[in-house]
C-alpha cells in the first residue's frame, strides 16, 4: 500500500472507528466477532480501489458510500446523514410548513408506508406499498427516509414531482402534487350499524388517549355496544402515545417490552386503574399500520382484548437517535425496539392478523372498491361476540 493510500484509508476509516467506539462496542465485541478482521478487509478493499481504479477516486465520496453502506445494512430506519442533514435534524428543520401527506421508509427505493387521509398524496391515489423512485428528478436509490420526507415538504402551494412505482418497475407513474398544510382530525367516528361504533385513527398523538375515551363515551350514548378501531394506513405518532392509548383498554398487564442493547428488556406494565373501556373491540390492520399503531395493536391483541383483522402490519417499532461523527456528519441509529407483551419482535417482523382478509389489488389511477371486506368481517365478529 502506498503512503498516499494509507493516509486516505485512515481518513475514511476514522469516522467508522469513532462510531465503533461509541457505546463501548470495541471493548465488548470486536475480539469475539471478527470485527478487527473485517476492518482489515475494509482497509485492503479501499487500498485496492485507490491504487487500481481506472479514475482517481474522490475520498469524500468513498467515505460517504462506506458510511451509507454500514448504516443501510442495519435496518430500514437507520441511516447515514451528511453534515447538512445533521444540521437540519438538530435545528428541527423539517423542510417547510406544508407537505403531501406521505410517510416513508427505505426498501431499495423509498417505500410509501402510508398516505394521510385526505392529503394530496391520498387524493392522487398513492397507497401503502408504492415506491417513490425519484423526487423532483432526484433518484431515491441511496436516499434515507429522513432526507426523502424533508424533500417532500416546502411552502404551501408549491409543487413536488414524484416518480411512483406500483407493481411494474418498468412502468413508473409521474405525479405532480401541490403541498398543503396538514388538515383534518386525528380521530374521526361514525356509527357502523345500530350497535357498533367505527373509530378511524388517522395518527397517534399525545391527545389520542383522551380523544378515544371521548369518542367511545359519545358513541355509547348513541347505542354503541362494541367498536371497530381502524388502524389501516396509520403510521404517524410517537410509540409512547400508542402505549398510552392502549392503557384505556388493558388493565394491570404487560403492554409492551422495550428491548435495548445486550438484550436488556424493560416491561411496560399497565396500572390497576387502567382498562376503563371494556366493550368488545376489533382492530383493522394492514401493511400501512406502523409505529404507535403497531404497539397499540400488539398490546390489545397480546392481552386478548381485541382481534386483529386484515393483513400483516409493516414492522416498524423502534426509536432512533443521532450519533455525530468528527466531520459533522452523523449516523441515525436504532437504539431501542418495542416487543409484544409476550416478548416477540415487532420491528421488521410486523403483526399477523388473527383473521386474514386479502387486500384488493388496485391499478394505479383506479378507485378502491366501495365494499370494505375487512370492515364487514369485523362487524360479523363483533355481532357474534355480542350474541354469545
Amino acid at each position: 500500500m502506498t503512503s498516499r493510500s494509507r493516509t486516505i484509508v485512515l481518513a475514511i476509516s476514522t469516522p467508522i472507528l469513532a462510531f465503533a467506539f461509541i457505546g463501548g462496542y470495541l471493548n465488548r465485541a470486536m475480539a469475539k466477532d471478527g470485527t478487527y478482521q473485517g476492518l482489515q478487509i475494509f482497509e485492503d478493499v479501499v487500498s485496492l480501489v485507490l491504487d487500481n481504479y481506472v479514475e482517481p477516486v474522490d475520498v469524500r465520496t468513498a467515505m460517504q458510500g462506506a458510511m451509507q453502506g454500514l448504516a443501510n445494512g442495519l435496518d430500514p430506519e437507520s441511516a447515514y446523514l451528511t453534515p447538512q442533514l445533521v444540521s437540519s435534524l438538530e435545528a428541527d428543520d423539517t423542510g417547510g410548513p406544508a407537505g403531501i401527506g406521505l410517510d416513508l421508509t427505505r426498501q431499495y427505493y423509498l417505500r410509501v408506508v402510508s398516505a394521510r387521509d385526505g392529503s394530496p398524496a391520498a387524493r392522487a391515489g398513492i397507497r401503502s406499498g408504492d415506491f417513490i423512485r425519484a423526487i423532483d428528478n432526484r433518484p431515491t436509490r441511496d436516499m434515507s427516509a429522513y432526507e426523502g420526507e424533508r424533500l417532500l415538504r416546502g411552502e404551501p402551494g408549491t409543487t413536488v414531482s414524484l416518480l411512483v412505482i406500483r407493481g411494474n418497475a418498468a412502468d413508473p407513474h409521474p405525479v405532480d402534487l401541490v403541498r398543503e398544510a396538514t388538515t383534518g382530525e386525528d380521530i374521526t367516528t361514525r356509527m357502523a350499524d345500530a350497535t357498533t361504533g367505527y373509530i378511524r385513527v388517522v395518527q397517534f398523538s399525545a391527545d389520542s388517549a383522551s380523544q378515544l375515551d371521548a369518542a367511545i363515551t359519545a358513541m355509547a350514548g348513541s347505542g354503541a355496544a362494541s367498536y371497530v378501531i381502524d388502524l389501516r394506513g396509520t403510521s404517524v405518532g410517537d410509540l409512547d402515545d400508542g402505549i398510552a392509548a392502549a392503557r384505556l383498554f388493558v388493565k394491570d398487564a404487560t403492554l409492551a417490552v422495550r428491548l435495548g442493547r445486550a438484550d436488556a428488556r424493560e416491561p411496560i406494565v399497565g396500572e390497576p386503574s387502567d382498562g376503563t373501556m371494556t366493550a368488545p373491540l376489533t382492530l383493522l390492520i394492514d401493511a400501512g399500520t406502523a409505529g404507535a399503531a403497531e404497539v397499540f395493536a400488539a398490546a390489545l391483541d397480546g392481552n386478548e382484548r381485541a382481534e386483529l383483522i386484515g393483513s400483516n402490519t409493516l414492522g416498524r417499532a423502534s426509536r432512533q437517535r443521532l450519533v455525530k461523527l468528527p466531520d459533522e456528519s452523523g449516523l441515525w441509529l436504532t437504539y431501542v425496539r418495542y416487543l409484544t407483551p409476550a416478548g416477540d419482535p415487532i420491528h421488521e417482523a410486523g403483526l399477523a392478523p388473527d383473521i386474514a382478509v386479502e387486500q384488493p389489488e388496485i391499478e394505479f389511477g383506479d378507485q378502491a372498491p366501495a365494499q370494505d371486506d375487512a370492515l364487514e368481517r369485523a362487524l360479523e365478529r363483533l355481532a357474534l361476540r355480542l350474541a354469545a
